[in-house]
């Protein structure tokens, strides 16, 4: 398999920043995966680090849309004083599947090692032994074939939730997704929906090589009839989880690998968030700042030396990859008539490429400067370390991507 994804030549490198250094949380091996035990280390919103265990939040009652979750930069002793209950990233994904299978009787899980192992990174950790093994089905490490099984059992009424172990071995499903899953609906003239969500870790690790550093929404983002989100924060992870499994259309939810162990209080009352709408991370009025997922914490990590200098950024999470919340990337636009965007997707065809092309399309003469991208460049990501993080954003260069626009 590494040769297949070593010709197609479309990874890039990554490094975790200091304030959410995950300590080399690596990929474990597909073929021994039975022989690791799990581990993490508990990422607080204020950059400590500290050895966790498994917590189990307490389900609500009462639905909320709107509730507010713990701001980045928060200490951890304000973040314990809220209400609500404290959990790991991939908990709250976990959390939020739970939750769903449990209302809802269609909803179940496919995926290599996603049964009793509880998925490579625990994601679905105890599911099996509650739910029973045809509702979190182990299937063997064939992605076309259980990509193309799950996008089947939707048709008949099923929610499933197909996990890929990492987001790049799903390009042996992408006929599947691209052919099948995204244009069914279509092609049958309305006779099928399919209500199903692909899911799994992506992103640039801590020197895991190329083949498992792929980001893959640009490749997805041209498909006809698929939605994809990113998640960035515990809160917004399980709202998004929830929203795609009760969504009638097929959802890509994008996670990524270095964020599974970020931590945060999230509400009790059960909560769901838009799929289609962008988050105001940091309001402000000199420019604005588009990215997503771990490229979020860079963007705040600059931030914070940018207000020391004297500017005002107005950071958004776009979360939505497609399509786009125009109306609030729209409103900022008019608001500081300049963009900067910051991706860990390629520079070709990437998702700021395309959010370059419908900002310009859609206010460009609210702006008073061009467009700014910056992205990770288009090379296979190296293993080295020191090289691995020259190919992809840090915080100094959007530092100095800022100053020079707001001149």
């Amino acid at each position: 398999m590494a040769s297949i994804f070593q010709g197609l030549g479309a990874a890039s490198g990554f490094t975790a920043s200091k304030s959410l250094d995950s300590n080399k949380l690596l990929l474990p091996s597909r073929r021994s995966l039975s022989e690791r035990k799990a581990s993490f280390f508990v990422v607080r919103s204020n950059g400590d680090m500290n050895p966790g265990s498994n917590s189990k939040g307490h389900r609500a009652k009462q639905l909320i849309t709107n509730a507010v979750a713990t701001k980045p930069g928060a200490s951890a002793a304000s973040t314990a004083s809220k209400p609500g209950h404290e959990l790991l990233l991939f908990e709250a994904l976990r959390e939020g599947l739970e939750e769903e299978m449990e209302r809802d009787p269609t909803v179940c899980v496919m995926g290599e090692d996603v049964g009793h192992y509880g998925g490579s990174y625990k994601v679905t950790k105890g599911l099996a032994t509650k739910y029973g093994d045809l509702r979190v089905l182990d299937t063997p490490i064939a992605e076309n074939s259980f990509t193309g099984m799950g996008i089947g059992a939707a048709m008949t009424g099923l929610r499933p939730v197909v996990e890929g172990m990492n987001m790049g071995f799903l390009l042996l499903a992408f006929n599947q997704i691209s052919n099948n899953c995204g244009m069914l609906h279509y092609t049958s003239g309305g006779q099928f929906t399919i209500p199903i969500v692909i899911r799994g870790p992506g992103g640039v690790g801590r020197q895991l090589g190329a083949e498992h550093s792929q980001r893959l929404e640009s490749y997805f983002q041209s498909i006809p009839g698929i939605q994809m989100v990113a998640c960035s924060t515990p809160y917004n992870a399980k709202g998004l989880m929830k929203a795609a499994i009760r969504s009638n259309n097929p959802v890509i939810l994008f996670e990524h690998v270095l964020l599974y162990n970020l931590k945060e209080r999230i509400p009790d009352e059960e909560y769901i968030c838009n799929l289609e709408e962008a988050e105001m991370v940091r309001p402000g009025e000199h420019l604005t700042i588009l990215t997503y997922s771990r490229m979020r914490y860079h963007v705040m990590q600059a931030a914070k030396t940018l207000v020391n200098k004297g500017y005002d950024p107005e950071v958004i999470d776009i979360r939505s990859l497609k399509p786009f919340d125009l109306h609030t990337i729209g409103n900022s636009v008019k608001k500081t008539h300049r963009v900067l965007i910051v991706e860990e997707c390629m520079k070709t065809g990437g998702i700021g490429a395309s959010l370059t092309a419908a900002i310009t399309e859609n206010f460009t003469d609210y702006l008073d400067a061009p467009i700014v991208c910056l992205s990770s460049q288009d090379v296979p990501t190296p293993y080295a370390g020191t090289l691995e993080e020259w190919t992809v954003v840090q915080p100094p260069q959007i530092v100095t991507a800022v100053e020079q626009l707001c001149q």
